[in-house]
């Protein structure tokens, strides 16, 4: 027990040496400035969003001109990015429709009307753009058709904007990824 604790007490002290000069980013929400967007569903639920693995890190990427991406660990998200990104999801799409939606586990004791299912293929800057491509898939909770589909969105990053632009243009594609889904998925 005393080895366990002097070797804990070690690793820590070490950790706490190494110092942590990460500058972590949150996203901003951006306002939701197209009209309201009218659904078949009066709630929803969105199931947390499945990143591919790098995007799934709390580095920041940008991919290159040669088609790497890279990241640094000085440059971080804020929060958890599946868990950040679902939670942007669900509060524009409840914004752009007006229904109730939540990310899973549903939190309500009714059931939600639909469920949403989204999966994200790429999600990286490069210079002058943020680029987030994927598939979504809607399913009504009873009757109704199933719907899925498509979707590859960018939005712009200021020259030198650094990672508080890119972390705007993220916000930007979420508030766009959310319109489309509402348009396609839940209708």
């Amino acid at each position: 027990m005393r080895t366990n604790l002097i070797g804990a007490t070690a690793a820590l002290a070490l950790l706490a040496g190494c110092g942590d000069n990460a500058l972590r980013y949150s996203v901003p929400a951006v306002p939701v400035t197209q009209e309201r967007v009218g659904i078949a569903y009066n709630s929803g639920e969105v199931l947390a969003v499945s990143l591919p693995s790098y995007a799934a890190a709390e580095e920041i990427y940008i991919r290159g001109a040669d088609g790497a991406l890279t990241s640094s660990t000085d440059l971080l998200w804020s929060d958890d990015p599946s868990r950040a990104v679902t939670l942007e999801l669900t509060r524009y799409l409840g914004q752009i429709t007006g229904a109730r939606v939540a990310p899973e586990p549903w939190p309500f004791a009714e059931r939600a009307a639909a469920r949403l299912d989204v999966r994200v293929e790429e999600m990286y800057a490069e210079p002058g753009r943020f680029v987030m491509t994927g598939q979504f898939f809607g399913a009504p909770e009873d009757g109704g058709r199933d719907r899925a589909g498509l979707f590859s969105l960018a939005a712009p990053i200021p020259e030198g904007g650094g990672a508080a632009a890119i972390a705007a243009a993220r916000a930007q594609v979420m508030r766009d990824l959310a319109a489309d889904i509402a348009r396609r998925a839940l209708r």
